[in-house]
């Protein structure tokens, strides 16, 4: 569930805290962000799954008790890992579709590379796709202006970075896209955010193991894809945090890494 209340209702915070969102038995708070009427939200489920709808499609409620609405329908045994605020663009899923067809041409030119993993398009994406049109210059120097990027990782170290015009937006409260293929290969999710590629990123193990990462490293990928290996992790450890440290990625220690190819 999400709700979405007015700062007001948090200026002033004694020492025992406040209530800021009523649960139901066994839920978890996940994540608090500002936001405005003009983003989106996206929200990551452990088994790769996500939603993206504007944050206008959940009223502002006058009071921090109750549990809110629905933002994804998840299904059993599975649990939302994170939520991401994003700008929202006005772009149909043609023009979508075209941009990113047309960035991905320009990387691959500019790389002399592939894009990773041969994946089959999701039949989700397959309608956008065979409607995709043309794009002048402008509008493509518009969408590339306002381009965001988002990082997903996953248990076992494996992760990538997709255009966030591949997650289309749509209304709250459906199952979603796919947001990675998670597989006994990659593990589940434990990570989405918008990332910038000047930035670097650190994972955390439940061994206590810790790497640093340069964003610009990490290969661009779709969403339907498994990523390529960030950090090589031990047979019983698995990734359980994962943040951005800025531009000269703030922090001492720990070891940095260059991410593996997917082979």
């Amino acid at each position: 569930n999400v709700r979405r209340n007015s700062l007001a209702d948090f200026v002033q915070i004694n020492r025992n805290g406040k209530i800021a969102m009523k649960l139901d038995e066994g839920d978890v708070l996940v994540d608090v962000a500002v936001c405005t009427g003009h983003d989106d939200v996206l929200l990551a489920s452990a088994g790769g799954r996500c939603i993206r709808f504007p944050v206008e499609d959940v009223r502002v409620f006058k009071g921090r008790d109750s549990t809110g609405v629905r933002g994804i329908r998840l299904e059993e045994g599975e649990r939302v890992i994170s939520m991401a605020i994003l700008s929202h663009v006005e772009a149909s899923p043609e023009e979508r579709a075209a941009y990113l067809k047309l960035a991905s041409a320009v990387r691959k030119s500019q790389s002399a590379e592939e894009e990773e993993g041969a994946v089959p398009v999701p039949e989700e994406d397959a309608e956008e796709a065979a409607g995709s049109a043309e794009l002048s210059q402008q509008r493509y120097a518009e969408l590339s202006a306002t381009e965001q990027f988002i990082l997903t990782v996953s248990e076992k170290g494996f992760g990538k970075r997709s255009s966030a015009y591949e997650y289309r937006i749509s209304g709250r409260g459906g199952k979603g896209i796919i947001a990675m293929i998670v597989n006994e290969r990659n593990g589940p999710l434990v990570a989405s955010f918008p990332i910038a590629e000047h930035e670097q990123i650190m994972l955390v193990t439940d061994g206590g193991q810790l790497i640093r990462c340069p964003v610009d490293d990490i290969r661009i990928a779709g969403r339907n894809t498994q990523g390529v290996r960030i950090f090589k992790t031990g047979e019983s450890e698995k990734v359980v945090s994962v943040e951005k440290l800025g531009e000269d990625g703030n922090g001492e220690g720990g070891e940095e890494t260059v991410p593996e190819e997917q082979a």
